[in-house]
């Protein structure tokens, strides 16, 4: 009797682990891919009539299009810290672009995305541009990041920059690998492949377990720069040899979760986080039809391109009007993972029910 009572308690046990194993390997991995300074027309499937971008395009067919998605600011640092924390930038006094040895950055009392992930048992990174304040306090791996690999601020904050002496002093640009300097950039080229070839590693170390990864291109911000793989392909010259790599970046991202059968239980969003920098010229991108572009509170500064996929909840092939932000993602991303909401004020509203 007493064995047959353990039997069945030992039995009970293994099921239950066994039920709470794959509960806990159900939660949905979560992607967020964001470019920088892109333009809202600068996808085939948002009307570029000169760059091709058969995956984004792929993605647009398979989830839906956001047509009025915002930035919560035409601007790099203050964007970000919309994105990732859902509040106002202005709130939470960020106004603008942090530059390098900047003695501010995204407060430590804030709760981030990944932070908020990490209290689910999610495995975090980020590759590619953080711009939230460099100073080591304020680096990734203090806000919720278990990985970093990139640059602390805009790829155009380097010794390189045309007004560099008259204007600007800016220090040698470091690429971190968490929290060590390993290399200051002289050439950018191969940045979006290594950003990539991150993401594709990082999926495939964390694919039994759920994931946040946060990739943010530093490109198409001026300087531009692609690999030799995509140099001269596009009608629209350097600009959309850029962004065709990027489309190129995502597809790899996409092949790797259909390969390791994950795609379908995973969130990925695609986004920018202001318009295009239309003093640049042929450097910069299109808004149109939307009027003006980066550093503007007008459409062109801060109407966005958005795409979001998930197969297992959303249904294909829609176009959504109704107005979103990007503060609007960290209560979404919540209540798709079953996250605790931050306890400290935020402004965004999940948008799960539209």
């Amino acid at each position: 009797m007493t064995k047959c009572l353990v039997f069945i308690l030992t039995f009970f046990f293994v099921v239950s682990c066994s039920q709470k194993h794959e509960k806990e390997s159900g939660k949905p991995n979560v992607i967020i891919i964001f470019t920088d300074d892109q333009g809202y027309q600068d996808l085939g499937c948002f009307g570029s009539p000169d760059i091709e971008t058969p995956h984004l395009d792929k993605l647009a067919k398979g989830g839906i299009r956001l047509t009025d998605f915002y930035a919560a600011q035409a601007v790099c640092s203050a964007s970000r810290a919309g994105l990732l924390t859902g509040c106002y930038p202005n709130r939470i006094g960020i106004h603008g672009a942090f530059m390098p040895d900047s003695k501010h950055g995204l407060s430590l009392s804030e709760t981030t995305i990944a932070e908020m992930l990490k209290a689910k048992a999610y495995n975090t990174a980020i590759f590619g541009k953080w711009h939230l304040g460099d100073h080591p306090d304020f680096m990734p791996l203090n806000h919720g990041f278990d990985e970093f690999f990139g640059i602390p601020y805009s790829n155009d904050m380097w010794p390189m920059h045309p007004q560099q002496g008259p204007i600007f002093d800016f220090p040698p640009l470091p690429l971190f690998e968490n929290e060590t300097i390993i290399d200051t950039l002289t050439d950018q080229s191969l940045l979006t492949t290594q950003i990539t070839e991150r993401s594709v590693d990082f999926i495939k170390r964390n694919k039994d377990v759920p994931f946040f990864l946060y990739v943010a291109h530093p490109q198409p911000h001026v300087p531009l720069y692609v690999s030799d793989k995509f140099k001269g392909k596009s009608e629209r010259g350097l600009y959309g040899d850029v962004i065709m790599e990027i489309d190129w970046s995502v597809g790899q991202i996409m092949e790797t979760l259909k390969q390791l059968k994950i795609e379908d239980n995973t969130l990925l969003i695609f986004t920018s986080d202001n318009g295009p920098w239309l003093n640049y010229g042929t450097h910069a991108g299109s808004a149109y039809p939307l009027r003006e572009g980066k550093g503007t509170a007008l459409e062109g500064g801060q109407r966005e391109p958005c795409i979001i996929y998930f197969p297992d909840e959303i249904k294909p092939g829609r176009n959504i009007e109704t107005p979103m932000m990007n503060i609007d993602i960290l209560p979404t991303i919540a209540e798709i993972t079953g996250s605790s909401l931050p306890q400290n004020v935020f402004d965004g509203k999940s948008v799960w029910d539209i």
